[in-house]
């Protein structure tokens, strides 16, 4: 299937590894240009370099941290100056600290909101008119699957991300006479950087080795194992892809069955 990804132009967030990472990688193999973002140089400075070998596409790196206004207003101009315009946004930043919710004080709460939610609001804000004069475009945000089912341990996220859900929701019905679509995907558990940090936090909690923890959690799962990060860039590339041009206002999961609930 040809996902009509070619001479597109993605902006991808938290780029540097995990799930940003197979996204990029993901567009840039099906031919897109990508533009990549996460705070440290050296990290999305690398990542840029390997999906060029790969893919033999054009990706630029930006070292941006994505919880501040002017960071990201510089990643979208860069882009936009550097390629003429924006089609696909694929928005993503890094997790919030693991805790309960009287465990955070207020300051807490606020940088949680910039990061998690915030960060989204100001990019969609900024591509949205260069996706208009392009005559549309896609969007797709990442979550979790506490949006769906809160984590232990993380008050955070479970409250924040929710936010995210409900925004992606929003926005895809006030964009689509712009022939913008939106929507939202999440993932279980996908085995990156940011789940084997918590696997270890958990299995400390539970006095269990973290191999024992990750098999407990494996246990949980219908497939019986944890996802690769490239089985959720293939679902977020075609959910940004001309073959999803139906596809606005949907929340899909890339779970393996984790998440029970029927909606």
């Amino acid at each position: 299937m040809d996902l009509g990804l070619k001479n597109k132009i993605a902006m991808v967030g938290g780029a540097s590894k995990g799930l940003g990472f197979a996204v990029a990688r993901a567009l840039a193999l099906e031919g897109a240009t990508v533009s990549i973002a996460s705070r440290d140089r050296a990290a999305i400075d690398a990542a840029a370099a390997k999906i060029r070998k790969e893919s033999g596409g054009t990706v630029l790196a930006h070292a941006a941290d994505l919880s501040s206004a002017e960071a990201i207003a510089a990643w979208h101009g860069q882009t936009a100056e550097r390629f003429g315009g924006i089609d696909l946004l694929f928005t993503n930043t890094g997790g919030p600290p693991a805790g309960a919710v009287l465990a955070f004080d207020d300051q807490a709460w606020r940088s949680g909101f910039d990061l998690l939610v915030l960060s989204v609001i100001r990019t969609v804000r900024l591509v949205v008119p260069s996706m208009q004069a392009r005559g549309g475009g896609a969007i797709l945000m990442g979550t979790s699957s506490s949006v769906k089912e809160p984590i232990a341990n993380l008050a955070l996220s479970n409250v924040l991300r929710a936010s995210v859900a409900s925004l992606a929701k929003t926005l895809a019905i006030e964009l689509a006479s712009s022939k913008i679509r939106v929507n939202h995907l999440i993932p279980g558990r996908i085995d990156t950087d940011r789940l084997r940090q918590l696997d270890e936090i958990n299995a400390k909690r539970a006095g269990v080795t973290v191999e024992e923890q990750r098999q407990r959690m494996a246990a949980t799962i219908p497939l019986g194992r944890y996802g690769q990060p490239d089985e959720f860039g293939r679902m977020a590339a075609f959910l940004l892809s001309d073959a999803a041009s139906y596809i606005t206002g949907a929340t899909m999961q890339v779970d393996g069955g984790l998440i029970r609930g029927t909606l």
